[in-house]
């Protein structure tokens, strides 16, 4: 473990800076976001106020209110490697992997990691996440051979992060932090590398570009990267999105039903892109101005994390309400019976069931966990008398001998980031589909980062794991077999 010299501004204090600064820069590009935060913090506080403790159960309000996911892409396993560098510095590693290529219908050619805190007290300090696509262009199902070499040859040539930037980033890194003069000149650099660049647009292979794919031309069609977006979280997406629209902001036609039973995953709004004042290049060597929409304002309500069996059952619903839409079932109707029939109402329920994951404390004072009788642990053991080893952590929660307390979802969901990549996309771009795309998986995201990136389902494993022994330790019981 790295420790910080007592002059030294510590990654997490390093993090909630570079979040606000990025905040503020991306609030002065974009006002309507400055709106969006707003509308959020008053959502926030009335649910709160309405809900009391309740409302806390994923998080306090000061961290929620504080919570932001940013956006950005590259063109390049260089380029990611080097922004793998600099978020190194503010404590944020690489999580997950998300393939855009083929989360549904258009044409998103990039695969993703996030960068985010790992350790639950890092995020409980500040949890702000960057979600980072890299261009994929030796994809053949989006690129020829010449509009590849072109784009490679595009962004060989561009810098995206200086030297001087990457030697404090690698030092921060390295010692935890960094003293207050240099953490400030990290913090102006990082920052500024993320701006929007008033650089000429090369119009003409911009364009090109844009007609395989919006998001291929916002990376390999401008001089630098942006912040493409910056996500606020929000207790109540349904309020947030109508109080948004009654102040005039157009919104994304859809988002995730509501129900009754606990917020799993993840449920996303954005209002739509904007046009943004731009000067370009032309083909005759003059330069004028126009417009681009890239840019929007996402916000997010985050739920519990699901175990990989609730995220088959999750998989499985979604692909049921795609099959009842495509029958002509509105969407919203069709998933709030679907929801109802294959997702269990109460946590107490998910953790028993082993859809979910959870810390686990021991009360002292057993008290009954309600639960659907049809799938208690006790109706799964048939007949005879049960021992301690074959004592179940849905059996202690059912018995109300442990209380689960829900782990938060800290990722991403591919369908979701690629849906709402679309819904703000200039045109759907072009993709050949009797070709093979280009493979990529986490192992590979890997080797391009020659660093670990982490399964996100391993990190909130090990977290449910520990809480467990811990509880076991103070019962002095040794749990048999997880829920089935």
């Amino acid at each position: 473990m790295t420790t910080v010299a007592v002059d030294q501004m510590p990654a997490y204090a390093l993090r909630a800076a570079f979040a606000r600064g990025l905040a503020a820069m991306y609030g002065r590009e974009v006002p309507a976001y400055e709106t969006l935060v707003e509308v959020t913090r008053e959502v926030n506080a009335e649910v709160v106020a309405t809900r009391g403790k309740a409302a806390e159960r994923l998080g306090s309000v000061e961290r929620v209110t504080a919570e932001r996911h940013g956006a950005i892409r590259v063109g390049s396993p260089r380029e990611l490697r080097q922004a793998a560098r600099v978020f190194a510095a503010f404590g944020m590693h690489p999580v997950g992997f998300y393939d855009l290529r083929d989360a549904g219908p258009g044409a998103v050619p990039v695969v993703s990691p996030a960068f985010r805190p790992v350790d639950r007290d890092e995020l409980a300090r500040n949890p702000f996440r960057v979600f980072t696509s890299m261009l994929v262009p030796d994809d053949p199902r989006y690129f020829d051979a010449d509009t590849r070499a072109r784009v490679e040859t595009f962004v060989e040539a561009r810098t995206l992060f200086g030297p001087a930037l990457l030697a404090l980033a690698d030092r921060a890194a390295a010692e935890g932090g960094l003293p207050q003069p240099d953490a400030d000149e990290l913090l102006r650099r990082a920052t500024a590398a993320f701006a929007l660049s008033t650089a000429p647009v090369d119009r003409q292979w911009y364009d090109h570009l844009e007609r395989i794919s919006s998001v291929a031309a916002d990376i390999g069609g401008v001089p630098s990267t942006h912040i493409n977006h910056l996500t606020p979280r929000v207790l109540d997406i349904d309020a947030l999105q109508a109080r948004m629209c009654a102040r005039g902001i157009e919104m994304i036609d859809e988002i995730p039903p509501a129900w009754e039973g606990p917020d799993v995953l993840l449920r996303q709004t954005s209002f739509r892109a904007l046009a943004e004042r731009r000067t370009f290049r032309y083909a005759d060597r003059t330069v004028g101005t126009g417009a681009l929409r890239v840019r929007f304002g996402e916000v997010e309500q985050r739920g519990i994390a699901l175990t990989p069996r609730g995220r088959d059952v999750y998989d499985r619903m979604v692909a049921e309400v795609d099959a009842r839409v495509a029958d002509g079932a509105p969407r919203p109707d069709a998933a709030r019976e679907v929801w109802r029939r294959d997702l269990p109402r109460t946590e107490c329920e998910l953790a028993v069931r082993g859809l979910a994951f959870f810390t686990y404390r021991a009360t002292g004072r057993p008290q009954a966990c309600p639960v659907d009788q049809r799938s208690s642990g006790a109706r799964r053991r048939s007949t005879g008398e049960t021992t301690a080893s074959d004592t179940t952590l849905g059996d202690l929660v059912e018995a109300g001998v442990l209380t689960p307390e829900p782990i938060v979802y800290e990722d991403f969901l591919p369908r979701s980031a690629a849906g709402i990549f679309r819904s703000n996309l200039a045109a759907d771009g072009t993709r050949d589909e009797q070709r093979t795309g280009r493979a990529y998986d986490i192992e590979r995201l890997s080797e391009v980062l020659d660093t670990t990136v982490h399964d996100p389902m391993d990190l909130y494993a090990a977290e449910q794991e520990r809480s467990v022994r811990a509880a076991e330790a103070g019962l002095g019981i040794c749990t048999g077999k997880e829920p089935a």
